[in-house]
């Protein structure tokens, strides 16, 4: 990795690329930093410590702890990660929206990610106005006037529109998909005051050595999972047959159709854990039930660190990484398609068989993905519960974004690399 990024630092092109990234991530570490007025930004911060194990824990990691202190970007990248699901599903369920995203081409694309951008904004509007009423609720505002709410929603949604906008610059003129670079910014940031905590929690005495030892070889063996993985892909031979156009002969080459064992990404553990911690969130917002009644073994049943809550959330991660693969990969249309360009799977006739044999290595490759991404997400949640650390349980879907946009951001380096190095048949 640091190999290539030194040799496309050689490349005059890819380092400004590169140079031009560093100052966008420059630009977004320094909107982390500016608060927004009216909070009291010591409360607040409390108060989201308190609430590690629930959705407001899991928007502090994604957006680099920015939302426990209430900055400028504090809402970060997640309202366009919103907005991006959300249209990429209306997008099988509506036909008007599937048809100009199969055959609008170029300017479909276009109108898609115009549609994409204004539901950003919305929901960016729902996301900071939810944001200001629960720091007026819980008293953590200076100032509960209407020009305080004006200045704190709009600076949230300004803010949250703003970090799309530089992600959309980076994935242009920079290097890689700058929506992931900005959420990798954001993760990896965390990381001094994670290293600071555990090296202040071994002086003190409140983290033994041995969790200390467990949890970076817990780490490390996930960081090895995932670049094993990540690269994984099962291929489907697949043969053309030769035709003759003209006095030439076209066809009759071999090559195969790959299928990433990991094609959902990140995704599935997102939304799994984002559904599984409601109940404790709608918990934490509600009076404590007293020991030993009903509601109380209920709430621990339901704790991020309970079995149970460990089971729902591996079941839901697997659920949900079917249902990505079947919206990502459509082994019918990928059967017409052979079809139509005169290509085949050897021993296996065009049409349904070839559609049913794709669908059969499909579910296998998926079910193998959705274990590996259940592990990923189990293993902090173990570690966790081993060292008496609640907030762990986000730490599998922190390590899968930065090892998985990593990869990928050298692989864009790399495949530059290759284009201006590659001099062609002309010279």
């Amino acid at each position: 990795m640091i190999q290539t990024i030194r040799k496309a630092w050689g490349i005059p092109e890819l380092r400004k690329k590169i140079i031009f990234t560093a100052l966008i991530l420059l630009i977004f570490r320094i909107g982390n930093a500016i608060p927004v007025p009216y909070v009291d930004t010591t409360l607040l911060n409390d108060y989201i410590n308190q609430l590690s194990t629930t959705v407001l824990g899991l928007y502090n990691v994604m957006s680099g702890g920015a939302f426990a202190e209430a900055t400028v970007f504090a809402l970060g990248v997640q309202p366009y990660i919103n907005s991006s699901i959300i249209i990429q599903l209306l997008t099988i369920a509506i036909p008007a929206l599937e048809r100009l995203a199969r055959d609008g081409g170029e300017e479909g694309k276009k109108k898609i990610q115009s549609i994409t951008r204004y539901a950003t904004v919305a929901i960016a509007i729902l996301q900071g106005w939810g944001y200001y009423m629960l720091m007026k609720n819980y008293g953590i505002l200076t100032n509960t006037g209407v020009w305080a709410a004006l200045v704190i929603i709009a600076s949230f949604i300004a803010g949250s529109s703003f970090v799309m906008w530089m992600g959309e610059q980076i994935t242009e003129f920079g290097i890689g998909n700058g929506i992931s670079i900005i959420l990798f910014a954001g993760i990896l940031s965390r990381v001094p005051a994670m290293v600071s905590s555990m090296i202040s929690g071994l002086q003190t005495g409140s983290l033994q050595w041995w969790a200390a030892v467990l949890v970076v070889i817990g780490i490390l063996a996930l960081i090895v999972l995932i670049t094993w993985v990540n690269g994984a892909e099962r291929r489907i031979p697949v043969q053309y047959a030769k035709r003759q156009v003209g006095r030439k002969m076209y066809g009759g080459q071999a090559s195969t159709l790959p299928m990433k064992v990991n094609m959902s990404g990140v995704l599935p553990i997102i939304f799994a854990q984002s559904i599984a911690m409601i109940p404790s969130t709608i918990a934490a917002f509600c009076k404590q039930p007293e020991k030993g009644t009903f509601w109380y073994s209920f709430l621990n049943a339901i704790d991020t660190k309970s079995v149970l809550y460990m089971i729902f959330y591996f079941v839901m991660i697997i659920g949900f990484s079917y249902f990505y693969s079947t919206i990502q990969f459509n082994p019918i249309e990928i059967s017409n398609n052979l079809k139509k360009n005169g290509g085949f799977i050897p021993g296996f006739r065009p049409g349904k068989p070839t559609a049913d044999f794709i669908k059969k290595v499909l579910n296998k490759v998926t079910l193998f993905g959705a274990i590996y991404l259940g592990i990923v997400a189990i293993l902090p949640l173990i570690i966790g519960k081993a060292v008496n650390n609640a907030a762990l349980s986000i730490g599998g879907t922190s390590v899968i974004i930065v090892v998985g946009v990593a990869l990928e951001t050298v692989q864009a380096l790399e495949s530059q690399m290759l284009m201006r190095q590659y001099k062609g048949f002309l010279e």
